[in-house]
């Protein structure tokens, strides 16, 4: 017989069915309170031995977790009695009849969140980690915030699209995931990292507002906040610029924000050039919520006469400075100079403010005028430690940025709230010294600025001058998305081709089929791919993207639900035409 239940969300009183989960029992003699679970909440029931003692000797039996259905009255709980904590805290179910649709073994840990459990064990038996209200709600929350975008772009004309995940492999890109194709012996596809080409060829095919939830699968290592399967939110439309882009996921992500969380969002959101950011803040994704800016006093010691900083000015390199705004003791700052060493510097200077002075033993090389000024630019007051480097300005990024997020993390600072900001004013390229070649900052579809175009066809003396039409958006320190104005025309995208080192023969092998669309009406058109996993988690305040995806996978990219990846047979692989040379292979 079908069985058909009530909600726990749509109660109101008479007769109800109800089928959920045995949260917790409480037998008081001759009462028992039982709590039922569903995915919407609790509902406490009153099983009464002077009304059906055959019923409450039945109940008496149950264990947490046994899958039930209830039939009975609901009715108002007596003054005094209601939980406000509940959403159905003011009702109660007297049951008239109950049946075990299933029993529940032993657990391996107990379904509330005030129990510590290991990620390991929490992931293994995941479906029993998401009855847990704190798991559950995530991936509600999830949902609440893909239908919230997707209402959102509906809304704006535009039109969702599958795109295919069995494609081809491509360079330039990160490592991808290949399948051996049996109908096509020695042949491999690729699993899609992104829909990018795709949905550029969709511009080209008149489709002007595309968008997708797509999923994109990378093999790359892995961190808290990456996965080999993610999914983004793809959007892209024609006969745009930069700005309507940014226009666009402004509105959308302050509307998300105000509708899930009831916060509203400040527009327009702050922009920062990607140089700016790298100098004030030592990263491309800055979180701004620590302060800790980073300033380059290079002007103001062009003079010096400490012989470390004028070699460092001679060669052509830079000083930066941090305030840290406390006082360090001699043991935390000779830790700190051991840390930067370890990222290939000589070590770093330091001063102390104090009476608004500087004192340390570089103190006597800085003259007043010079010791004014850094005081100034640095907005130092008493009791401030002021940390030095002195070196090549690429060095000065990567241990400046460094250290920024090392003392957030020993000074324990905290932060509150959303700082939201875009990065605009990327370079198109940047020298691979391994690969001995330029190689696309983003990716090679990525177009230049207008004013730029010439310096990309000159001989690349200049490369680094030419910048590109791309913008990230960062959410406190982490990218939630990136995207860029494409290339439309087939001469400049050849161009650019050629520029990252690939010869004719290579690049039509690899993207012909997009050169060939290129010269068929294609559009100006642009998009931007926003991580809806990174984006939820943020917003949640949680720490990994692992807590907001249904069946993630572990750091060593092993589910440890199903145990994949596995072994598969000899005859399988023989039937893909396909060898494992791996020492731990096991064919059955």
């Amino acid at each position: 017989m079908k069985r058909t239940y009530t909600s726990l969300l749509s109660l109101d009183s008479g007769c109800v069915k109800l089928c959920g989960w045995v949260h917790r029992l409480r037998d008081h003699g001759g009462v028992i309170f039982l709590d039922l679970r569903d995915k919407d909440g609790l509902l406490q029931c009153i099983i009464e031995e002077a009304l059906n003692p055959e019923l409450y000797q039945a109940v008496r039996s149950l264990r947490s977790e046994y899958v039930i259905c209830v039939k009975g009255q609901i009715r108002k709980r007596p003054e005094g009695t209601q939980n406000p904590r509940l959403k159905t805290g003011d009702l109660e179910l007297v049951v008239e009849n109950l049946e075990v649709l299933n029993k529940c073994e032993t657990l391996p840990f107990q379904i509330d969140d005030s129990s510590p459990i290991s990620e390991e064990l929490r992931l293994k038996f995941r479906y029993l980690d998401l009855r847990r209200e704190s798991s559950k709600n995530a991936l509600i929350f999830r949902h609440k915030l893909s239908q919230s975008i997707r209402n959102f772009l509906i809304n704006e004309g535009f039109i969702e699209i599958e795109t295919p995940l069995l494609t081809r492999s491509t360079p330039e890109g990160a490592r991808d995931f290949v399948v051996p194709s049996r109908l096509n012996p020695g042949k491999f596809y690729a699993l899609a990292q992104s829909p990018q080409l795709f949905k550029q060829t969709l511009m080209i095919a008149g489709f002007d507002r595309y968008f997708q939830f797509a999923r994109c699968l990378r093999d790359e290592d892995l961190r808290a906040d990456r996965q080999p399967e993610f999914t983004q939110v793809d959007i892209e439309m024609a006969f745009i610029d930069e700005e309507d882009i940014i226009d666009l996921i402004e509105r959308m992500l302050s509307l998300a924000f105000s509708e899930l969380l009831n916060i509203e969002l400040k527009r327009p959101f702050d922009r920062i050039s990607y140089e700016d950011a790298l100098l004030t803040y030592g990263s491309d994704k800055p979180d701004r919520r620590y302060g800790l800016e980073i300033a380059d006093i290079t002007s103001i010691l062009k003079d010096t006469s400490l012989q470390v900083f004028a070699n460092a000015i001679k060669d052509g390199g830079v000083i930066r400075a941090l305030n840290v705004k406390a006082s360090l003791s001699r043991s935390q700052i000779e830790q700190l100079i051991e840390f930067t060493k370890s990222l290939g510097s000589s070590g770093l200077a330091w001063l102390k403010v104090e009476g608004q002075k500087l004192t340390s033993p570089i103190a006597k090389f800085i003259t007043k005028e010079q010791a004014d000024s850094i005081l100034r630019t640095l907005k130092s007051s008493d009791g401030d430690t002021i940390l030095i480097f002195a070196g090549p300005k690429d060095l000065a990024i990567k241990v400046m940025g460094a250290l920024r997020s090392h003392l957030i993390k020993e000074l324990k600072l905290k932060a509150e709230g959303f700082d939201v900001l875009w990065v605009v004013d990327f370079p198109l390229l940047e020298f691979d010294p391994l690969q001995n070649r330029f190689v696309a900052l983003h990716h090679p579809f990525t177009s230049p600025k207008e004013s730029d175009i010439e310096l990309l066809s000159s001989n690349l003396e200049n490369a680094s001058r030419i910048r590109a039409r791309a913008y990230d958006i960062v959410l406190n320190g982490y990218e939630i998305g990136g995207g860029s104005i494409r290339i439309h025309r087939r001469e400049l995208q050849e161009l650019m081709f050629k520029a990252l080192g690939m010869k004719e023969e290579e690049y039509l092998e690899k993207f012909g089929f997009l050169l060939d669309a290129l010269s068929f009406g294609a559009p100006p058109h642009g998009g931007i791919a926003l991580g809806l996993d990174r984006l939820c988690a943020i917003m949640l305040g949680l720490d990994s993207i692992r807590d907001v995806i249904a069946f993630p996978k572990t750091q060593k990219g092993i589910c440890p639900f199903t145990s994949a990846p596995g072994d598969i047979s000899a005859s399988h692989m023989k039937e893909l035409y396909i060898k494992s040379i791996a020492p731990s292979a096991h064919l059955s």
